[in-house]
């Protein structure tokens, strides 16, 4: 096993959560271990019935804890999703590296790629899921 990876991006819509999937079964494929989100903290519309909000929380800083990369999708424009925002904060602070993937290929322009203090913290930022496998790779 290569290392343990929090997958972070947003996980609301049918067409997010399959793209989660796939690149969580990429990553694996890879040799990485996953903590994804919707699956691992069973963070979806089914559990937040039964689960309360603590506890979802509580799963997933203790995923992000547990971690040794955080891979972060930062598709959605120019403001990447605000609990992907939050998670990324957290991994900065907690000294987690972060690597962003940003398959959308709008910009900020002049200011970058995404917002600057998300793309201050990334160790990099990837334009497609086999650049990110490439950049893992090289790590």
């Amino acid at each position: 096993m290569k290392g343990t990876i929090y997958l972070a991006g947003p996980l609301f819509s049918e067409a997010e959560r399959e793209f989660n999937r796939k690149l969580a079964g990429m990553l694996r494929n890879a040799g990485y271990e996953v903590f994804l989100p919707q699956e691992d903290s069973a963070d979806n519309s089914k559990s937040r019935e039964k689960l309360d909000n603590a506890t979802l929380f509580k799963k997933n800083v203790e995923g992000i804890d547990k971690s040794d990369l955080v891979v972060a999708i930062l598709d959605g424009g120019s403001d990447v999703d605000s609990g992907t925002a939050w998670e990324i904060g957290y991994a900065w602070a907690r000294g987690i590296p972060i690597v962003g993937l940003r398959t959308d290929f709008r910009t900020l322009g002049i200011e970058g790629i995404v917002n600057l203090m998300i793309e201050e913290c990334a160790v990099g930022i990837c334009i497609n899921v086999e650049e990110l496998v490439l950049f893992l790779e090289q790590r």
